[in-house]
Order: structure tokens, then sequence, then C-alpha cells
């Protein structure tokens, strides 16, 4: 018997966010305001924020698996994200993402 296996590694989103003269504080709160719905969501492993020294902002993400990603990127909560984001931001994300390579946790679920 041949078994094949479906699991998927998890996959990660991270990047850094600048914001516009005089909008740190509302992308801050923007920003913070994805957090405690984002862990949430279903496949959430982590979501942080983190404010640089330089005054961007960097957020890091894991989700479970690609799908759970692609199913938190099509919410209300991150369709009106990314509609107000451009207001605040200077120039675009600097966004990347990919799959995990190191073992993750596999009580972390």
């Amino acid at each position: 018997m041949t078994t094949t296996s479906t699991t998927q590694a998890p996959v990660s989103l991270y990047g850094f966010l600048t914001p516009r003269p005089g909008h740190a504080d509302a992308l801050r709160a923007l920003l913070l305001g994805l957090v405690g719905p984002s862990r949430e969501h279903a496949g959430s492993l982590q979501y942080h924020l983190h404010e640089q020294e330089d005054g961007r902002f960097f957020l890091y993400e894991v989700w479970r698996s690609q799908e759970d990603l692609d199913r938190h990127n099509a919410t209300p909560l991150l369709r009106d994200f990314m509609a107000e984001l451009p207001r605040h931001m200077e120039g675009a994300p600097e966004a990347y993402n990919g799959a995990m390579r190191s073992p993750y946790p596999a009580d972390a679920d």
C-alpha cells in the first residue's frame, strides 16, 4: 500500500511598511487592528507586528497552508485594510512570502 502525504508546509508572509510623513499613528492603528482578528482566523499560526527604530513597521505572519492564507486575504477585514493602506503608506509594501522550510512545532496548530 502506498500512502501519499497531503501535509503542506506552513506559508509565511512578511515585510516592511513605511508610513507617509505624519501618518505613523494612523498606520500603526490600522495594522494593530489586524492582529487580534487575524490570529482568530482558521489556519493562523503566527501573526506579529513590530515597529522598527527607523519608523517602519514589520509584519510577520505564518499560516498553516496557502489555502488558509488565501481565505484570510479574501475576508472583508483584509479587503478593507488594503483599500485604506495606500492613504497611509510611503510607496508600496516591501513584502515577501514563501513556504517555511524549518520544522514547525506540531503542537502549534
